[in-house]
């Protein structure tokens, strides 16, 4: 094999790898902003994320089946509902249930896995138990070529286009708006901040809706790379908690580093072994940094 074809094979599954880097970083960020700022265990987050996807599906259907000539059209608007499903979703939850258990992490933890099962089975009563699949717009069909024998997918740069913009909204919101500003006061001191007239139930509510929402808009963005089931959101949990984990809880920059070091990782290894053992090596090699460093790649100083 000549240089030139492993250079492109290695290009084309380093760039595989920044599809999943792409929805490991939405599904992250969502739950770095809940684990990380809030110190809610969600294990449900991966049912908000099923939420946009099933979002995009429906869109999906009811377009081609209603209005054809809207089809080049109907994406970029329902990954805006599919953000705004998960966001009311996430905000009953937290009035419904979370809010009950703020210091309670095992409660939570049990809690959220209950309400992760019931919503699974919601949505194999509502809409089925096979997976299924949206239809793409052309516009986001077919592969971009810079060179010769090598291929991009066109999907996969609008999601990492996609990705870029959500990460840029979210960490400019958290250190420029009046909501980023409630939401790092209540992290620093909480007493404090409700002593200055902050209303930390109402920011707590809020910024959880916020962080589902921003799983929904990785669930659409999952419909352009894989098919959409119901446990396809319970399928990335694990991977989003050790990105948070990994990158450092309450770090959203953190976040970033390790969903792109996890995903290059564990895509460029499938290339010379089986998934499996590719997945082995990532974890094995998170495990050991763990160790080394426990608080994760970016700590941030906080007091408690």
């Amino acid at each position: 094999m000549e240089f030139s074809e492993i250079l492109n094979i290695t290009l084309m599954q380093g760039f595989a790898g920044l599809s999943l880097f792409s929805v490991l970083l939405l599904m992250g960020l969502g739950l770095a902003i809940i684990f990380g700022q809030m110190g809610v265990i969600n294990m449900a987050h991966g049912e908000f994320m099923t939420i946009g996807a099933y979002t995009v599906y429906m869109f999906s259907t009811l377009v081609e089946h209603l209005a054809p000539s809207f089809m080049p059209y109907y994406f970029p608007l329902s990954i805006a509902v599919a953000f705004g499903l998960a966001f009311i979703a996430g905000w009953l939850v937290e009035w419904g249930l979370i809010r009950h258990l703020y210091k309670r992490p095992l409660d939570t933890l049990l809690a959220t896995w209950g309400l992760s099962l019931g919503i699974q089975q919601v949505f194999r009563t509502a809409i089925g138990p096979k997976e299924v699949s949206p239809t793409l717009p052309e516009w986001l069909m077919g592969s971009w070529a810079p060179h010769e024998g090598l291929d991009i997918p066109i999907n996969g740069l609008f999601v990492l286009g996609l990705t870029a913009l959500v990460t840029g909204a979210v960490l400019l919101a958290l250190y420029k708006s009046r909501w980023g500003l409630r939401v790092r006061a209540t992290v620093s001191n909480r007493v404090m901040a409700n002593a200055i007239g902050i209303n930390t139930q109402k920011t707590d509510r809020l910024t959880f809706a916020i962080g589902c929402g921003v799983a929904g808009i990785a669930g659409a963005a999952f419909t352009t790379i894989g098919s959409t089931g119901p446990t396809s959101g319970s399928l990335y949990i694990v991977d989003a908690f050790l990105v948070v984990t990994f990158g450092g809880a309450a770090s959203l920059l953190g976040t970033v580093a390790s969903a792109f070091g996890i995903a290059q990782t564990q895509s460029i290894a499938e290339f010379f072994m089986t998934g499996s053992m590719a997945k082995v090596l990532t974890l094995s090699l998170i495990v050991v940094i763990l160790m080394i460093r426990p608080q994760g790649l970016f700590a941030s100083k906080v007091r408690r």
